[in-house]
């Protein structure tokens, strides 16, 4: 992936306010899962005139055009990141409500095979997995 979040607002022919430029350059420089009121807090800590209405309504703007994808795990608490990131899967820490992304080859050949098993081609798929941590003594 080349195009940053901002190029891609803008070749949708999205109305880029600076507002909006903010928030696409907070979503653009996190590594983590930033779900609206964290995008709020990086945002206005930029420009302070950000409402989290236009967090909340910029966030679905981009993801209505394909920008971004919201994540739900289950804890009230929508997070999102860049539609366009490299394929990985997550984990999602049910104590904590961390995201640890990651990618495992075996489990993607086993999900290729299931779906021919199945009689089907894979077009793509979605892998949560939710745990806590194993205590150790």
């Amino acid at each position: 992936m080349t195009d940053t979040i901002l190029t891609r607002c803008e070749a949708k022919g999205l109305r880029m306010t600076g507002q909006r430029r903010v928030i696409a350059q907070v979503l653009q420089d996190s590594d983590d899962h930033p779900d609206a009121e964290t995008l709020y807090a990086r945002a206005s800590a930029i420009d302070p005139k950000i409402s989290i209405a236009t967090v909340y309504r910029t966030v679905k703007l981009f993801e209505e055009a394909g920008i971004l994808d919201k994540l739900e795990f289950g804890d009230g608490r929508a997070r999102y990141e860049d539609a366009e990131r490299e394929h990985h899967d997550h984990l999602f820490d049910m104590n904590s409500g961390e995201v640890i992304e990651f990618v495992d080859p075996e489990i993607e050949v086993l999900q290729e095979k299931i779906a021919q098993r199945l009689g089907y081609r894979l077009l793509g798929h979605k892998l949560e997995l939710y745990g806590v941590p194993i205590k150790k003594n």
